[in-house]
């Protein structure tokens, strides 16, 4: 029996999804982010997805979810020192992307500082 793990298998396995991926963009330009900001801030992801996609990064350790005893509730989420220790990985995405956006001739957006 094969024992041995793949790490970019691994590493996908955590943040190979779209959403999350973008999840995690929004939280390193800005830690602390309420709910609806970065329902707000993720263009096309529905209540429900942004939902199942949180719950499932702070049960793999990438996030951190802190609840305020106020009314209405007020829920902040942040990256954890996992989460925060993908912004290289990051930031290598950004500067490919914004190469490739460039051959292509298309605008561009900075969501993370270099």
């Amino acid at each position: 029996m094969n024992t041995k793990i793949c790490p970019i298998e691994a590493a996908l396995n955590l943040i190979g999804h779209k959403w999350k991926v973008l999840i995690l963009r929004n939280l390193l330009s800005r830690s602390n982010q309420r709910f609806s900001d970065l329902l707000k801030g993720i263009n096309g992801i529905s209540q429900k997805m942004l939902t199942q996609q949180l719950r499932q990064m702070e049960q793999n350790g990438l996030i951190s979810r802190k609840v305020y005893a106020e009314v209405p509730p007020k829920v902040e989420y942040s990256l954890t020192e996992l989460g925060l220790s993908l912004q290289p990985m990051l930031e290598s995405i950004s500067t490919w992307g914004k190469g490739y956006l460039a051959r292509q001739g298309k605008q561009q957006e900075d969501f993370i500082n270099d």
